[in-house]
């Protein structure tokens, strides 16, 4: 993971790791019959070095990995 990538939520605002985000859209979780509402709460993200992706886990998934324009901080 390089320091140098700057990511940032739907709304422009900057993401570290351990942040909490909350979904601004439901999205289908490949491979699975889950989806994830919108306005869940995700604690506790990782930073995957990607600008527009982040690691994190649900309640429904674990290891999931989500597109930064679906997201807001909390």
């Amino acid at each position: 993971m390089s320091d140098d990538v700057i990511v940032k939520d739907s709304n422009g605002a900057t993401l570290a790791e351990g942040d909490s985000v909350t979904l601004i859209k439901d999205l289908k979780v490949k491979g699975t019959s889950e989806t994830i509402k919108r306005g869940t709460l995700v604690k506790n993200i990782r930073l995957t070095g990607k600008a527009d992706e982040i690691e994190c886990n649900t309640k429904q998934v674990r290891g999931l990995v989500l597109r930064t324009e679906f997201l807001k901080k909390a």
